[in-house]
């Protein structure tokens, strides 16, 4: 199968090679070289985040000036400037200049350096005041000022310069209740930035990740006090900022290490995010690398953030950083994402993963719905618009309930769980029941804390949905609506004895694979879905005959989608497959014992992940094997100062995922509706 985009049209005009990419200024053909990439996402980045029209900006643009040594006229290319708003492109008319690099540049470089290319530059511009020096890892925002003199130029480091109809002055005001919207990877390098240089010149090479993940709460605590203002009708003033310059010098750095250490003491005790640190936990960084890193983040609206942005952001440094034991790795988001649509949880649906991971599938889980509600809410509005509202109070605080009461997560390893945890704050809530249980062991668990903390969240979980029927209530199994889950499984992923003695299914098998399919038929109710990932050996196997003999006598096959063996590569080679089920009654049992079970399954077969075997994405392609352009409009929010914002469009044309899982949802609902496939 293939994915064919919705609402654009193929162009035939423009054909692509391998590494070649289409500038999204001019149009034209570039090779896809680092420094051309870096080019493309700070073009992406003014245009998004800052507001800037692309028909103001130029690349490559070449400038004169006057070299004071031997009075004689030189010229240098500048590689993104920005010009007045609907002013001709001149070069009295450049407000910003931007110099792009590779990331083997290095900012003190002689010759490409931030003093060589930037700073000339801007010299020789009248009315440039602000600059950026990028090598795609390492932002410099530079600001120019006349001497106390006036007869040079003083350049100076500040932590972000100004959008299109902004001033430094609105950048630098606590008051400023809001942050642009991360575009693009924006987010990703942002976070490996921040990761990278805490592990380089922090000496935190142990727990820069943590330590990272400390300051990113300060960050969305900061935020999420914008809505508690809001509800008591109070004004809203950060803590989560760094002054323009405060960067720069020692007593500006302390200010901002007692702002954010103050914030993250008064978090650690906040009804929602004391559920994610259990309290002893601190900010180690020094106030120089403290102000650096809070300066990077406090540029972004975390809230506002897309849940697919801020998601692989964060599970990017989740996966580069935290050592999984044998036989778990992540789920690619795509299939989490055709997994979560095909099965299509509701509001009132209880929802597990018992072998949760850093959260994936509760994270999309948790968007899904949030989607539905902000349509329920907003009818009137679609595109960017209602993906405005998707982080409003309003759908907050229905997201929260939401969360609260019908997501539940559990896994074996501890610091998974806290993972866990933090990305459900991430998707923009804190009370996720996420557990340090070990789902095939539940309920008999060393940790009779843990199992009373799940018996409590499911009581009130009950109660709040209305489906608790009395009686008493003795653990989690039969509770679930839906569940999703992609298990430990492979050789080396051992079951203790007394655990695989408990289930049916250890008389065939005791890999941890087919323990949880048992587990999971226990925690669904009668009626209840699983979309479960399994090895292919479970379902084509001769020896695995009784396991799916077993299945078969106690659910309904809905779907089996069979993946492409680059599914979860680099990580793990596995051949793997994606199983719907659903639990019988006992009605629907005695019907399938009497031979008078009749239904018709769904299947496909995901021959393209949009992904090579290195994780290299993959782009749809013509039949000469060259790689098809699409003309696509894309819509996207500017926030004034006003605090109004503003939809614009622009024309582009873009590659397209070869990506199959899309077109499978796709055709799984037309398969429901018995429309052909």
């Amino acid at each position: 199968m293939s994915t064919e985009p919705l609402d654009i049209e193929q162009s035939e005009d423009i054909v692509l090679d391998d590494k070649q990419l289409v500038c999204l200024l001019t149009n034209e053909i570039k090779t896809a070289k680092p420094q051309e990439e870096n080019l493309q996402s700070v073009i992406r980045m003014l245009n998004e985040e800052y507001g800037f029209d692309l028909t103001d900006m130029e690349r490559d643009f070449k400038i004169e000036y006057t070299d004071p040594d031997t009075n004689k006229t030189k010229k240098q290319k500048v590689d993104l400037v920005v010009f007045t708003k609907g002013a001709d492109h001149d070069q009295e008319n450049i407000i910003r200049a931007c110099i792009v690099l590779d990331d083997k540049t290095k900012e003190n470089d002689k010759k490409k350096g931030i003093v060589a290319t930037l700073e000339n530059a801007m010299g020789a511009l009248d009315n440039c005041e602000f600059g950026l020096w990028t090598n795609g890892s390492m932002n410099h925002f530079l600001h120019r000022e006349s001497d106390a003199v006036g007869f040079d130029y003083v350049f100076t480091d500040i932590s972000d310069f100004p959008g299109e109809g902004e001033t430094l002055e609105d950048l630098d005001r606590a008051d400023r209740s809001y942050s642009r919207k991360p575009a693009n990877d924006s987010m990703i390098k942002v976070f490996k930035r921040c990761h990278d240089y805490i592990y380089g010149n922090e000496g935190r090479k142990k727990d820069a990740f943590w330590q990272l993940l400390n300051l990113i709460f300060c960050k969305l605590y900061d935020e999420k006090r914008r809505f508690i203002c809001a509800e008591k009708g109070e004004s809203y003033r950060r803590k989560f900022w760094v002054g323009i310059k405060e960067q720069n010098t020692d007593e500006g750095r302390k200010e901002v290490a007692k702002r954010i250490k103050g914030l993250f003491e008064e978090l650690k005790t906040d009804e929602i995010f004391s559920e994610v640190f259990e309290g002893n936990e601190s900010i180690g960084l020094t106030d120089k690398g403290l102000a650096y890193i809070a300066g990077e983040l406090s540029r972004y609206s975390f809230l506002d953030a897309s849940v697919d942005v801020k998601g692989l952001a964060y599970e990017t440094i989740v996966s580069n950083t935290l050592k999984q034991e044998a036989g778990q790795f992540f789920t690619p988001r795509n299939i989490i994402r055709a997994m979560v649509e095909m099965m299509d949880p509701e509001e009132h649906h209880r929802v597990l993963d018992p072998a949760c991971g850093s959260g994936g599938f509760l994270v999309m889980v948790l968007d899904h719905v949030r989607k539905k509600i902000a349509k329920q809410m907003f009818p009137h509005l679609d595109g960017p618009l209602l993906a405005e509202k998707f982080n409003s109070y309003e759908v907050n605080e229905r997201v929260k309930q939401y969360a609260e009461h019908s997501i539940f997560g559990f896994d074996f390893d501890p610091d998974l769980k806290k993972a866990a945890r933090m990305n459900m704050v991430m998707a923009g809530d804190g009370h996720a029941n996420i557990f340090h249980v070990n789902s095939l062991a539940y309920p008999n668990w060393e940790h009779p804390e843990e199992i009373s903390k799940i018996k409590e969240a499911l009581e009130k979980s009950l109660d709040f949905l209305e489906d608790y029927e009395g009686g008493l209530l003795d653990d989690a199994r039969g509770k679930f609506d839906l569940i999703f889950t992609n298990p430990p499984f492979g050789a080396k992923v051992k079951v203790e004895p007394e655990i695989a003695n408990r289930y049916q299914l250890s008389q065939y098998s005791t890999a941890p694979e087919v323990l949880f399919i048992e587990a999971c038929y226990d925690l669904l109710k009668e009626g209840g879905r699983v979309g479960i990932v399994l090895p292919d050996g479970i379902l084509g196997n001769p020896n695995t005959l009784p396991v799916r003999e077993w299945i078969l006598e106690r659910f309904k096959i809905l779907a089996s989608v069979d993946l492409a063996v680059e599914a979860f590569l680099p990580q793990v080679g596995v051949q793997a497959s994606l199983l719907f089920l659903q639990k019988k009654s006992e009605l629907e049992k005695q019907l399938a014992a009497d031979g008078e079970e009749d239904y018709e399954v769904f299947m496909a077969i995901a021959e393209k992940l949009g992904k090579d075997r290195r994780g290299n994405p993959i782009y749809q392609r013509d039949e000469d094997g060259a790689e098809i352009l699409f003309d696509t409009e894309t819509q996207y929010v500017v926030h004034k100062r006003n605090n109004t914002s503003e939809v614009r469009k622009r024309r582009e044309k873009l590659k397209w995922l070869d990506d199959d899982p899309p077109s499978i949802t796709k055709s799984y609902f037309n398969f429901l509706k018995g429309e052909s496939l």
